[in-house]
């Protein structure tokens, strides 16, 4: 069946078709997932190997509890986003013992054109501030702001209320304006 098939399928219907021997049900779950929650593991993590292996560990997780899935209790993405920022969580508490400067900065394939320049500075200015906050304000800022997901839903993957959710976006954002204040000229920015 092509995997267009499977556009309008419900992620947990999917899943239980997985559950239920369905192999392609697993792939297009996969194409329509993995692409998510790697990108989410990118912005947490700031290195885009250590993020492949947390997506892939996350969808691991998904496939090995498929057969025990509760319809109903929770959508997959939640579970899966909870999942992988438990993931990344756990590496960036192993990283607080090693320097930043040993960390690799991640590289960029994208061609040396000025506003390809401006860009990256836009981005690594971004990732820089975003990896001063907090670890909860980051993942709040990352899931709102960056992967659009609404309060509810962030909630949900953070374990807290909804106006915890809005009290750390918002001293999260409140922090990155102030983090990059002084660099709006030299990005781009100008307040014309």
């Amino acid at each position: 069946m092509p995997f267009d098939a499977f556009s309008e399928v419900p992620d947990e219907a999917l899943l239980i078709a997985f559950a239920n021997g369905d192999r392609a049900s697993a792939e297009a779950l996969t194409l329509r997932l993995t692409p998510k929650v790697m990108g989410f593991a990118v912005r947490m993590l700031g290195d885009r190997a250590e993020a492949e292996d947390v997506a892939q560990e996350a969808m691991l997780r998904l496939w090995r509890i498929a057969a025990d899935w509760r319809q109903g209790e929770a959508q997959v993405t939640t579970w899966l986003y909870r999942v992988t920022s438990n993931l990344c969580t756990d590496r960036l508490r192993k990283r607080r013992g090693v320097g930043l400067d040993t960390i690799a900065e991640p590289e960029d394939g994208r061609p040396g054109a000025a506003h390809g320049l401006l860009e990256q500075a836009r981005a690594s200015a971004l990732e820089a501030a975003l990896a001063d906050l907090p670890d909860r304000q980051r993942e709040a800022v990352v899931l709102r702001h960056l992967d659009e997901l609404g309060n509810p839903e962030i909630a949900e993957i953070m374990d807290i209320s909804v106006e915890a959710v809005e009290s750390l976006t918002a001293r999260g954002k409140r922090a990155l304006a102030r983090a990059l204040a002084g660099r709006r000229a030299e990005l781009g920015y100008d307040d014309d």
